[in-house]
């Protein structure tokens, strides 16, 4: 008798193994967060989990992209570079949204010591959005709305690495008025002045013999 396959995990019964990661996620965090746990909080079996998933990195990479809370790269072209990045930042799972905040506090330290996890995490979640990121920037340096020979790759993660420094280190409130002001205080005059190349200048004494 030929092997029966195992059936697959999809469906409404996969959304609800993922909301169920992403719920513990918020709750304990990814280094507290188990396999079994997910499996009892979404009434399934680990046998269940691990037809679908292989590790609890990707279970969790799947639901921060999955669900309907998801870390999503929103598609954005208002005509316009201001109106651009306070729309990828404000909207739903951008920078000042508190549950994508949640989301974000909850694997912040696993990116420090599960390489795995770190690895599908940085390639999945976060290089997406500074492709969309760069995106904008690329079409705002088409419409000449920004200097022409500005570092994309070192401008495109500024406007997240300060909102998310702000929030995670500082341990201060972020939200959309906060969102807008980094952009006009800080992204929007880095963008818009000429880049100088010139080379670093070293400052020398030179020692003379008295006579």
């Amino acid at each position: 008798m030929a092997p029966t396959s195992r059936p697959r995990v999809e469906g409404e019964r996969e959304e609800q193994i993922l909301d169920a990661a992403l719920l513990l996620l918020q709750r304990v965090g990814y280094d507290r967060m188990t396999m079994d746990a997910v499996a009892a909080e979404a009434k399934a079996s680990k046998a269940t989990l691990y037809r679908r998933w292989t590790s609890k990195s990707s279970l969790v990479v799947d639901a921060l992209l999955r669900t309907k809370e998801a870390l999503q790269v929103p598609e954005v072209d208002t005509g316009e570079l201001r109106q651009d990045l306070i729309s990828m930042a404000c909207g739903h799972g951008g920078l000042s949204d508190e549950r994508s905040s949640a989301v974000m506090a909850g694997v912040v330290t696993a990116l420090h010591h599960d390489p795995e996890f770190a690895a599908e995490f940085r390639s999945r979640v976060v290089y997406p959005k500074i492709e969309a990121s760069r995106a904008v920037f690329e079409r705002a340096r088409a419409r000449g709305e920004i200097t022409a020979d500005l570092d994309l790759d070192l401008i495109a993660p500024a406007l997240a690495g300060i909102v998310l420094h702000r929030s995670f280190v500082l341990g201060l409130a972020v939200d959309d008025k906060t969102v807008a002001q980094v952009v006009d205080e800080i992204i929007l005059p880095a963008v818009t002045r000429p880049v100088s190349h010139s080379p670093t200048t070293t400052t020398t004494t030179s020692t003379t013999t008295p006579s």
